[in-house]
């Protein structure tokens, strides 16, 4: 397999910043792992007639893609594994009574349906039957070779047989196979790796201290009651959704200490609230336990020995650092309390809390210290350019909530459009005056409602009115210039509306990219919005600003403002989503190091992630298809929460085995469990790339012949020394921000061709979707879309076991760049794969 990737630079590529990317080009390798395998025929009279029903019933059942197979006896056959999670994939294979003969005479239909998994366990009624160890054995291995033989991608999970007890004198011929069953298990864990299984020991958290099955998890020391299904649940829950073993939480909390033990949400019936002031939050509280199917009250005090959770205010609670902020949870088997000194952090151990609630049936216990680095943590939506309904502004400021940002950057104001109603002139939101949405703003009421939804969650709403640039709309609807007397004279009457109708502490006033006409226009709006007792923030670089002005970073020229201690300052430097790769996105952000600076400061007092969609696009939801918008916002609140990161720009996974590349695949991983979580009904353009391993080629010197071709095409390619190794599923060549951004070329020559190569893996032969790009284009300025028949304008190709792969068939191939023209499937992450 081979990419080739042909740049010709011109000598004004270090002007026009142009950034190339190879993504996800891959090998497919199949390998047969076994002999052929044919089941045994074995005579119907050996099972029991319910065997013959069940078997019946599972044929009759439409056949269904991507299911998840659990395959047993009664203990099995017991559960409604499609209700218990919630999950139509999840399948029940169970039939009481069951051997491991009679698992095999049934393989073939289990097989048919090419589950993505099979969790199999059977034995105990083996035992019972005085089969031996042995033959036991055999035939569960002789399952797990069919299963892998039949739809080699199946993954496959042998649980370990649960633990009996004789206690209460019932189903003896099994109760009295404890030893036996302890044999089989270890050797079934034994034989996991060379058998290609997983092997799962729900044995010891089944056990009491004598290796018995725990009594009050069953009622005849065989079978599971209600309780042991839900510590099954809770056990299999992250096997079942490829999670980690523990919550993924983001943020990651300062301090979180894994404890032994679980906290039964089941059997939790109360929230306990002694202080007053936090009503809020143990409504919210109570909600979400409702809407896992628990009922609870709030109240001063739990039933003696009542599981419960407890919310409480403590004036003398301490933390490291921002203690308006900073919580402490304790999960414990009989309680969970979460301590802080003011409401707003009893809200941000909630948020926490909720992330270890992920199956909704227990918590892991755990000991958990938490603060933020930063104070101001921020997301930026621009709805100026494109207008966002209200359903889509709150789904954003959920996600922003969830994960601890506090401030919610809302930028209506733009040369495209004006969407703030304001009474004194209603033509600024006449459709006439727009230029995209037209007739579409934001009334009186409904800034007001998205004020209250953002206070409920302890988030504060910062309205930037941009002046006296990006005005376009404004003039359009006033016939005047902002920086004029007249102009001027309707800014400050906006003003006063403005503050005066939306009780805010911030008011921003853009004031970049503009030409400054008037230089009395930036200090005396200054003064103005400042008498009113208000902070003004501004876009630095910008307009002429007083020192008491809070600066936004988006360059900072000579580190003129993060080397200034006398001003405030937020960074938004390279924190721009509509400039990012997505899987560059996830790295980048994770990389940085907010403000040059581990933690905020008094002059640093944190950053704002921003999202500008400057070209249009065709339905509203398009802006987080086409950009990181969700990976971004979980990227950004583990660095802004946590603080760290790297000094400089980085945009590289590094080195396999680096403490970089370690640190980051930890994050990717817990991301990852986000998607599969909370995300799976909402865009979220991000793949794992971690283990994604390129071999680089080059340079070729190919004086600007594009056409050339060299070693890599014409002869094995294990022949050829590669010249690097890197690691991600985005290579950057060279990034369009170099040198402040390096990419994987530490010196990119003009006038070269490189290759790259990497594997994957494929149990069997298949066609897959990927996502395959070269070029992934910012949205903000105009670009052309690619040539038809063209990956890029490069020659850029892509090979696949040898075989030349055709680029896209592009909706819009060659359509010249304009910002009016929504994309379509210019990017590989908002095309079909």
């Amino acid at each position: 397999m081979k990419v080739k990737m042909k740049n010709k630079i011109s000598p004004k590529f270090n002007q026009s910043m142009k950034k190339i990317t190879s993504i996800l080009v891959l090998l497919i390798i199949q390998q047969c792992l076994f002999a052929q395998l044919r089941i045994p025929v074995y005579s119907d009279s050996i099972f029991s007639t319910y065997y013959h029903q069940r078997v019946s019933w599972f044929q009759s059942l439409p056949q269904t893609k991507s299911d998840i197979i659990f395959v047993g006896n009664s203990i099995t056959d017991g559960n409604e594994w499609t209700e218990f999670f919630d999950d139509k994939n999840l399948k029940n294979r169970g039939i009481s009574g069951d051997i491991s003969a009679g698992i095999i005479n049934r393989l073939p239909e289990i097989a048919e349906w090419k589950p993505a998994k099979v969790f199999l366990m059977i034995s105990t009624n083996d035992l019972a039957r005085n089969i031996s160890i042995d033959s036991i054995l055999k035939n569960i291995l002789f399952a797990v070779s069919y299963l892998k033989q039949e739809t080699p991608s199946t993954k496959l999970y042998v649980q370990s047989i649960l633990p009996v007890n004789n206690v209460y004198g019932k189903f003896g011929g099994h109760t009295s196979k404890g030893e036996s069953i302890k044999k089989i298990n270890d050797r079934l864990e034994e034989l996991a790796t060379a058998n290609h299984y997983t092997y799962i020991d729900l044995h010891t958290p089944f056990s009491d201290d004598d290796g018995k099955f725990k009594a009050n998890l069953t009622n005849d020391g065989l079978h599971l009651n209600g309780e042991a299904y839900l510590l099954w649940k809770h056990l299999v829950y992250p096997i079942v959704y490829d999670l980690q073993s523990k919550p993924s939480l983001i943020p990651k909390p300062q301090s979180v200490t894994w404890k032994s033990g679980l906290f039964p949400l089941y059997d939790c019936k109360t929230i306990v609230v002694k202080n007053a002031g936090l009503e809020k939050e143990a409504k919210w509280l109570k909600d979400l336990l409702n809407q896992n199917g628990f009922k609870t009250k709030i109240a001063k005090a739990a039933n003696k020995n009542e599981p419960f959770i407890e919310l409480q205010l403590d004036n003398n609670f301490t933390a490291p650092g921002l203690m308006q902020e900073a919580y402490k949870l304790i999960a414990a088997p009989g309680k969970i309390i979460i301590t802080a000194k003011t409401s707003q952090g009893i809200f941000y151990g909630l948020q926490t809390l909720q992330q270890l609630i992920r199956d909704g049936v227990m918590v892991d216990a755990c000991e958990i210290l938490d603060w933020p680095a930063f104070a101001w943590r921020g997301y930026m939506i621009d709805v100026g350019r494109n207008y966002q309904s209200m359903e889509l502004l709150k789904q954003q400021i959920d996600i922003i909530s969830k994960h601890k940002l506090n401030i919610f950057h809302f930028h209506p104001t733009e040369d495209i459009a004006w969407r703030i109603a304001i009474k004194q002139y209603p033509q600024l939101t006449a459709p006439e005056h727009m230029m995209r949405n037209k007739g579409m703003y934001y009334s009186e009421a409904e800034i007001k409602e998205l004020i209250a939804y953002c206070k409920e969650r302890y988030i504060t709403f910062v309205p930037e009115i941009d002046m006296p640039g990006h005005s376009a709309a404004f003039k359009r609807a006033m016939k005047t210039d902002m920086q004029s007397d007249s102009g001027l004279m309707i800014v400050k009457n906006i003003l006063k509306e403005f503050i005066e109708t939306y009780d805010l502490p911030y008011i921003h006033i853009g004031a970049d990219e503009v030409k400054i006409t008037n230089k009395n226009f930036v200090p005396e709006v200054t003064a103005f919005i400042e008498s009113f007792g208000k902070k003004v923030i501004g876009w630095e670089p910008g307009g002429n600003f007083t020192d008491n002005t809070l600066r936004q970073l988006w360059m900072d020229d000579n580190a003129m403002m993060t080397e200034n201690k006398t001003i405030q300052f937020i960074d938004s430097r390279h924190l721009y989503l509509n400039h990012m790769d997505p899987l560059e996105s996830v790295v980048t952000i994770f990389n940085r190091m907010i403000g040059n600076k581990e933690k905020g400061d008094a002059s640093l007092i944190g950053a704002t992630l921003c999202m500008w969609h400057d070209r249009a696009v065709s339905i509203e939801s398009d802006v987080q298809k086409m950009y990181p918008v969700y990976p971004g916002i979980l990227a950004f609140s583990e660095r802004i929460w946590r603080g760290g990161g790297q000094k400089g720009w980085v945009a590289t996974i590094g080195e396999a085995g680096s403490k970089q590349a370690t640190a980051f695949t930890e994050f990717e991983n817990r991301l990852l469990d986000h998607k599969q979580q909370n995300f799976f009904a909402l865009p979220f353009p991000y793949a794992k790339q971690s283990s994604t391993n390129w071999k680089l080629y080059g340079p070729y010197a190919n004086q600007g012949d594009l056409s050339k071709t060299f070693d890599p095409e014409n002869i094995d390619i294990h022949k050829i020394q590669s010249a690097d190794s890197v690691v991600g599923g985005t290579i950057i060549w060279r990034h369009w921000w170099a040198p402040l951004i390096q990419g994987v070329l530490q010196e990119p020559k003009e006038n070269t061709t490189w290759y790259a190569t990497t594997k994957i893996w494929s149990d069997e032969e298949q066609v897959q979707n990927f996502w395959i790009g070269f070029n992934n284009l910012s949205r903000s300025p105009a670009t052309d879309s690619p040539k038809p028949g063209t990956w890029d304008n490069h020659q850029s190709k892509v090979w696949i076991n040898g075989k030349l792969i055709d680029p896209p068939v592009w909706k819009r191939g060659g359509q010249k760049g304009n910002s009016e023209i929504p994309l379509m499937d210019e990017g590989y992450e908002y095309r079909e794969p």
